[in-house]
């Protein structure tokens, strides 16, 4: 399956071409002309003090486009995966559109210093939520995608994919789901996942990362990516989807910080040749396994014997996924966010209500 999206500018003669004679030799269930809806809607945007008829805008429409060929505006995209093509605005409208109702929780300025900053994720299982909830609020530019493993029935459980899409590569089909969501948010694919012959390109190349979030389950490739970060001076986040446990380590402020807070192992030949015990005791270390949730360490136990691996929820990881989108724009955005091991846990939050102000009280007791 291909995994690039094919971006048709109708200004160059040629590419109009291959709109024309995709549009003739298609079904015409597969062409999606969405660009007057997404013209009109950019139009009220930009008269916020008047509340538009549709009338209005189709008429906007009309007088703005009179004499146009219309197959000519905007942009065409074609999706090889699915065969749709579509016709949506050009870059800097969809943009101003896709991220409207953002505003002012980030302003214009800031989404602007955004589209020029570079994401890297390792790991598409749990990674694939927060690279999904990255590209939504587009906080950032391009995002480099890096997993060798496939999809497999078992992932379905927390990864939002198809059975279709089964043995298909994790990072592949986040690109897609990207790329159906923001044709022009950039997306870099590493299909054999992160290695030392792919490292420098995945953190330099043309784009060089300004943070990475780790999330794969293989400890050397941990270590791995705290290494290179730490030498390139690059922040790393990891979210672990149990009470809520996020890890910032900021080797862009502290370059000599020992990694993941001292927890992990300096030297790669410490962790090659373990065996499964060993690992078993040195993840249990890294993730402080006695503040894991009683459930986790209940499941921990029966690794290897009545379970092949960890469970991870769905709802857990989306929380994840919204929690790491939310730090990485603070992080990239300048605020000051500090190193450290954080819990944003459900069930101590649940146990422990804030109280409410007398007039929200009464207000409530009344709804009841």
């Amino acid at each position: 399956m291909q995994t690039n999206h094919l971006i048709l500018n109708p200004g160059v003669q040629q590419q109009l071409s291959q709109i024309i004679n995709y549009r003739v030799s298609t079904h015409p269930q597969l062409v999606f002309d969405l660009y007057q809806q997404q013209w009109m809607e950019l139009y009220q945007l930009r008269h916020p003090t008047t509340r538009l008829s549709h009338t209005d805008r189709e008429s906007a429409f009309g007088a703005y486009h009179k004499g146009q060929d219309l197959t000519l505006a905007g942009t065409w995209v074609y999706y090889p995966w699915s065969g749709r093509l579509l016709h949506i605005l050009a870059e800097n409208d969809f943009i101003e559109v896709r991220t409207s109702r953002n505003q002012l929780k980030i302003t214009k300025e800031e989404q602007a210093n955004l589209r020029t900053k570079t994401i890297g994720i390792v790991g598409l299982s749990v990674g694939a939520a927060i690279a999904t909830t990255i590209a939504q609020e587009r906080g950032a530019g391009y995002i480099k995608l890096a997993d060798f493993d496939t999809l497999e029935l078992s992932n379905l459980n927390r990864i939002k994919a198809g059975l279709h899409m089964s043995g298909l590569n994790k990072a592949v089909i986040t690109a897609q789901a990207i790329a159906e969501l923001d044709p022009y948010l950039r997306v870099e694919v590493f299909s054999d996942g992160l290695t030392t012959e792919n490292i420098e390109s995945f953190f330099g190349g043309l784009t060089p990362l300004d943070l990475v979030v780790e999330e794969c389950d293989d400890l050397s490739t941990k270590q791995l990516v705290r290494l290179q970060a730490r030498l390139q001076r690059i922040p790393v986040l990891m979210e672990t989807n149990d009470r809520g446990m996020l890890d910032i380590e900021r080797f862009d402020l502290a370059p000599d910080a020992k990694l993941l807070h001292g927890l992990m192992p300096e030297g790669p030949a410490a962790l090659q040749s373990l065996a499964p015990a060993a690992r078993m005791a040195m993840v249990w270390q890294m993730i402080n396994g006695d503040l894991m949730s009683s459930r986790l360490k209940d499941s921990f136990t029966e690794i290897g014997k009545s379970l092949t691996t960890w469970p991870q929820l769905a709802s857990s990881v989306v929380i994840g996924g919204g929690v790491v989108a939310e730090v990485s724009r603070k992080i990239l955005l300048g605020e000051s966010i500090r190193a450290g091991r954080y819990y944003f846990d459900i069930d101590t939050i649940l146990k422990q209500p804030e109280p409410m102000p007398d007039l929200i009280q009464d207000q409530f007791a009344l709804q009841v």
